[in-house]
């Protein structure tokens, strides 16, 4: 039987542990497309990708308005038919994120907020990664949004993009993850976010598709492993990886464009039931 690392949290290990029994064991060669950087037991937040920079002896650059998170939309292999009906300013949206700012309000659904109080007092605190609000947000909280690239010092090309955000009023991180795409076992081109945690990650895989109206829906309502969907992932004591996939957690963004104001909303689900749903402005900055 395989076992987590030791040396760690005792809820990290649990955690790790519950993933090594419930999921599978993976080949990283096999699944590059699932593949992402994992977190370390020290460094969080810009610390750990400073510290993940210097292992991989790539050039970490922050600022520059020129900066996507999608450098080409193109790379999401859409349908020509939707490709033509995607808003423009969403396109733009992705691929010069830098030089837009967001605000967003947090609304729970009360059965699941003590979900989100035990993950802030288990986790998110201690990691400085996803400190989502536990109370409705009445007015709007402005999000700091900064992406950070890391570079091969030779070709310059990037080799990963971490979209940073914290809230404004008190400086906790949100999110901070590795964007990109990925191409399934299927075929079907996916949005990649890459969330680092200890010994590991947790890994949103989103179809994409375009409404009638020109809004992109990212979706990660798979059904089975290599899907779209969510997944964690980790290296236990012996350096093997372990991989499983939640089918019962699912995360879906509309962002969409009306009168030229773009706008998203991104509900979080479990068992079919909501749990979460943030709802975003989006503004260039002036």
């Amino acid at each position: 039987m395989a076992f987590a690392y030791p040396v760690q949290k005792i809820q990290d290990w649990l955690t790790q542990q519950w993933v090594i029994l419930r999921g599978q064991k993976i080949n990283p060669e096999a699944y590059a497309w699932l593949m992402g950087p994992f977190g370390n037991l020290e460094a969080i937040g810009e610390d750990y990708i400073r510290q993940f920079a210097l292992k991989e002896g790539l050039i970490m650059e922050k600022g520059g308005a020129s900066k996507g998170l999608i450098p080409e939309m193109s790379q999401l292999n859409l349908p020509d038919t939707e490709w033509m009906q995607l808003s423009r300013e969403v396109i733009r949206f992705y691929e010069k994120t830098a030089e837009y700012k967001l605000d967003f309000a947090v609304h729970w659904n009360p059965f699941f907020k003590v979900c989100g109080i035990l993950l802030n007092k288990l986790f998110s605190k201690r990691l400085n990664q996803l400190n989502v609000p536990t109370s409705n947000l009445k007015e709007s909280e402005v999000l700091n949004s900064e992406l950070i690239t890391l570079s091969d010092p030779v070709s310059k090309v990037v080799k990963y993009t971490f979209w940073y955000r914290s809230i404004q009023s008190t400086g906790k991180v949100v999110y901070s993850g590795v964007y990109g795409t990925c191409t399934l076992p299927s075929g079907k081109t996916c949005v990649k976010a890459v969330f680092p945690l200890p010994n590991g990650n947790a890994t949103v895989l989103m179809s994409p598709k375009v409404d009638k109206d020109g809004a992109l829906i990212l979706d990660s309502s798979g059904e089975r492993f290599g899907d779209a969907g969510f997944y964690f992932l980790l290296k236990d004591a012996k350096g093997h990886y372990w991989s499983q996939f939640i089918r019962s957690f699912r995360d879906r963004l509309v962002i969409k464009s009306a009168q030229g104001h773009l706008s998203a909303e991104q509900t979080l689900t479990l068992w079919h039931k909501k749990v979460l749903r943030f709802n975003y402005n989006i503004k260039l900055k002036v």
